[in-house]
């Protein structure tokens, strides 16, 4: 096995500086890095973490918890936070809270007893229609590194990464303005979420500036896709919310806008556009959240706000990882990380 002293004679070095050239550190210079690690990747250099750990009095494990595995974008946010985690030498523990803030608790008792060194957490939704943070607060009493990332809440103090939801949506009406959209309709199926709040509330803020009023019958609010967890939320999709979009159409005529706060929303909207013989976009622009893949899921494709789900979890690693090796004796005042959106164009606007 191929050990830092072996690196470090090769490369006419200190172990000290392999060790710290290996770990990324702000110490070493970009270049000595990049000689360290391309030497390390060719000799197959493992770390041996298990005595790393004794050496640093760390577990170099970090704990995660999400709201829900099946929903693309977090699996996009873990994906982010994996191949970090893995670059910068730590394991992650990974737990699904499935909107449900008694597994929260449970899942935070768990990896904040000394189990991991920080942990990573997208707030569920029972938590924050609750409005208690108690449990959280409690990790951070006991000095437990936190970032709180997508979901996030203000009454917690740590490091948190998130998009702008309210100027994402605001931008969006903005730039249909530009491009002369005149009746500009918004769909949400996330309306109980706080995120899917700040995104209605960037709607009605556009639409007072650019038109002087809000009509609230340019705005649909479907039933939450967690509310219909426990009835299947396919069949829920293929019925009432299909059925409910369509009639949104049909009963405003004008409308040659739509922005959907969520992407199934979106890829519903386009399809059920084309199904009504509505020309997309010539007639009717339509804009959701999404990624690449989703917007292949309608024809004509989705015109998406990329939310950048991966570099969110890459971030909130990379804040993690930083809080953990701070010096407590320093200033080092928690920080909020917005990424920025872009809107990515298929062929529905």
């Amino acid at each position: 096995m191929v050990t830092l002293k072996q690196l470090a004679q090769q490369l006419n070095v200190s172990v000290s500086t392999v060790s710290k050239a290996i770990n990324n550190s702000e110490e070493i210079s970009a270049e000595t890095i990049k000689r360290v690690q391309k030497l390390a990747t060719e000799l197959n250099y493992k770390r041996n973490k298990i005595a790393l750990s004794l050496k640093s009095n760390k577990t170099l494990t970090l704990g995660v918890i999400l709201p829900d595995i099946l929903n693309r974008f977090y699996a996009k946010v873990l994906y982010g936070i994996q191949i970090t985690a893995e670059e910068l030498g730590y394991d992650i523990i990974t737990f699904f809270s499935r909107e449900s803030m008694s597994k929260e608790i449970d899942y935070l008792q768990i990896i904040g007893s000394g189990t991991v060194d920080g942990v990573l957490l997208a707030l569920s939704e029972e938590t924050l229609n609750k409005n208690d943070f108690s449990h959280i607060k409690d990790l951070t009493i006991n000095n437990t590194p936190l970032v709180l990332l997508d979901r996030i809440t203000d009454k917690i103090n740590c490091d948190k990464v998130i998009i702008d939801d309210f100027d994402a949506i605001y931008n969006e009406v903005k730039s249909l303005v530009k491009m002369g959209r005149k009746q500009i309709g918004f769909i949400t199926a996330i309306n109980n979420l706080n995120v899917g709040q700040f995104r209605s509330n960037g709607y009605r803020k556009a639409s007072i500036d650019f038109f002087g009023k809000c009509d609230q019958q340019l705005m649909l609010k479907l039933v939450h896709q967690t509310d219909s967890a426990t009835k299947e939320n396919s069949e829920y999709y293929r019925t009432a919310a299909h059925q409910s979009i369509e009639q949104f159409i049909i009963n405003n005529p004008d409308l040659d806008a739509i922005i959907a706060a969520d992407n199934i929303s979106g890829i519903l909207a386009v399809n059920i556009g084309s199904k009504l013989n509505i020309k997309i976009p010539k007639d009717l622009s339509i804009v959701g959240f999404g990624d690449k893949l989703t917007s292949m899921l309608s024809h004509p494709q989705l015109t998406i706000i990329n939310q950048h789900a991966v570099q969110i979890g890459k971030r909130s690693v990379e804040l993690l990882i930083k809080r953990i090796n701070c010096d407590k004796s320093s200033d080092n005042s928690f920080v909020t990380e917005i990424i920025q959106t872009t809107t990515v164009g298929g062929s529905s606007k």
